[in-house]
């Protein structure tokens, strides 16, 4: 996933279920994978208020393996996801709000604002990420 790519309108993302993904995300641990996470307020963000800039994150196939995974939020807040790693660290990710497994068998979640635009992603895969 690229964060141009998706809107709200993908009919293959669904709302967090908190079950179901916080058992997706252990059943990847102890397991080296393929992480992909990208965030962003946009460029729009300065837009509704020149103090804003633009600021974001990007990482692609970073090969790790975490230990932990921690699904927390909901309700009325979007998600937040906290992976420990084994070796020292943490990777969080948070503002996720919808998730699936596509057809490569990757794990995305991601995180929409209020306009529907993809503000983060937190992408797991066994395998690396295609270019």
């Amino acid at each position: 996933m690229n964060l141009t790519d998706y809107r709200l309108e993908e009919e293959s993302l669904k709302p967090i279920n908190a079950t179901e993904v916080q058992s997706l995300l252990s059943s990847y641990a102890n397991t080296p994978v393929y992480l992909h996470v990208e965030t962003t307020n946009g460029a729009y963000a300065n837009h509704f208020d020149q103090r804003v800039f633009n600021a974001g994150a990007f990482l692609r196939n970073i090969q790790l393996t975490y230990e932990h995974a921690q699904l927390k939020g909901g309700e009325k807040d979007p998600f937040r996801v906290g992976l420990k790693l084994k070796e020292n660290g943490w990777v969080y990710v948070q503002g996720l709000t919808h998730y699936e497994v596509n057809e490569d068998n990757e794990f995305l979640i991601a995180g929409f604002n209020y306009e529907g635009q993809l503000a983060a992603t937190l992408e797991i895969s066994k395998k690396p990420f295609k270019a």
